[in-house]
């Protein structure tokens, strides 16, 4: 069997899907996207697309280690993100090659189903950032049946800031709590948006109200810091949506500070290697919980994951309300959850079908950016 064809689409509302078709019929999906930089992945996929022509896609492991080990400059984000949708279409060649899932080639499965957890988006109303529409979401989330969910800190924290802004940061997860519950978890995220020094202040206060996770407490460029942190709390720390590959993986992984390990398998180097970092961190006795808020390919490459992971926790997935990051409109069998849960897919490759005609309705030219924040002195604020 031989590659013969790279077909890449950008999908609204920020997703790039890959299509790669062989000379026995069988083609596979992956999304090989970096938010904010569709065109420059999309312009790394092509490179590597002279190579692919011709190569056989079973032989995974060896395409993966040409295309990270073969040239001069390794890994980086864009990258890796090239290569990990290129590496998920190719185990979804394989798996409808030999008819079995994924899992079932990684070892099998683990369990039969996932817990998901969804956002609580301000997004959803408007921007409307109050407590009282976060309360809102809230209710709507437990009313769609999830048993945990997960908010960003809001607004972006000082690098030395007043006590009243830290006291507002506990009244929000406070009023979120009063609406959930104690036998609801809630997770928040800092997204790298706060110091050192007040990450730490922030733990202290919110440890009365027992997060699930602190979610990237500060910015991961400086590993160090970030064990400083997490051994300064009782709060399970979770991290690694930017890092890449098993290399960038070894500090935290090493320091033993690290409760939840989250690499992005549509960043980290795809299927295979989300897998050897999930085992590193079972050494440590860390859980497994992958970063996605992207589209239905990265979440059916995501449940491939945790299907034969014993260490994976819980799967992230954005709750766009149109269900469109589930595969609705975009599967031919959209991804259904039920009681805060999902069922591991079963069927060949990946376990999805992508209806190519709806396809179209979501095909847009790929520009997207990340929004930029500005503090009140006009200084930037880090995302």
């Amino acid at each position: 069997m031989k590659i013969t064809h790279l077909e890449l689409y950008h999908v609204a509302p920020r997703w790039l899907f890959l299509k790669i078709e062989t000379d026995e019929g069988i083609c596979g999906w992956g999304e090989p996207v970096l938010e904010g930089h569709a065109h420059t992945v999309e312009a790394a996929v092509r490179e590597l697309e002279s190579f692919l022509l011709g190569q056989d896609p079973r032989r995974i492991e060896s395409l993966w280690q040409i295309m990270y080990r073969g040239a001069y400059y390794r890994g980086g984000p864009v990258q890796m993100s090239a290569i990990s949708g290129i590496e998920q279409a190719l185990w979804d060649i394989k798996g409808k090659y030999y008819h079995l899932p994924v899992y079932e080639m990684l070892g099998g499965k683990c369990r039969d189903r996932i817990r998901m957890y969804g956002h609580l988006k301000p997004t959803a109303l408007a921007g409307d950032f109050s407590i009282a529409a976060m309360q809102q979401i809230a209710e709507q989330r437990l009313q769609e049946g999830f048993s945990i969910v997960k908010y960003s800190i809001i607004p972006p924290i000082l690098p030395i800031d007043h006590l009243s802004a830290v006291d507002k940061v506990v009244e929000r997860f406070a009023a979120i709590r009063d609406i959930v519950g104690r036998s609801i978890d809630i997770a928040v995220d800092f997204h790298g948006r706060v110091s050192p020094a007040m990450a730490k202040q922030l733990c202290r206060a919110l440890e009365p109200y027992h997060p699930y996770f602190i979610e990237e407490p500060c910015l991961p460029e400086n590993p160090d810091v970030l064990i400083d942190i997490a051994k300064a709390t009782i709060i399970p720390i979770a991290t690694g949506e930017r890092l890449t590959t098993r290399w960038e993986f070894r500090a935290l992984l090493e320091s033993k500070a690290i409760s939840v390990f989250q690499p992005d398998v549509c960043h980290a180097g795809g299927i295979m290697e989300t897998k050897k970092i999930a085992s590193m961190a079972e050494m440590n006795y860390a859980s497994l919980a992958p970063h996605n808020p992207l589209g239905p390919i990265s979440l059916a490459a995501c449940l491939q994951v945790d299907a034969c992971c014993p260490n994976a926790l819980i799967q992230e997935h954005p709750g766009m309300p149109n269900h469109l990051d589930l595969g609705v409109d975009l599967l031919k069998k959209p991804f259904v959850i039920e009681n805060g849960e999902i069922e591991i897919p079963e069927g060949d490759g990946l376990g999805i079908e992508i209806d190519e005609d709806l396809l179209q309705k979501h095909l847009y030219d790929g520009n997207w950016k990340n929004p930029t924040i500005i503090l009140a002195d006009g200084s930037l604020a880090d995302w």
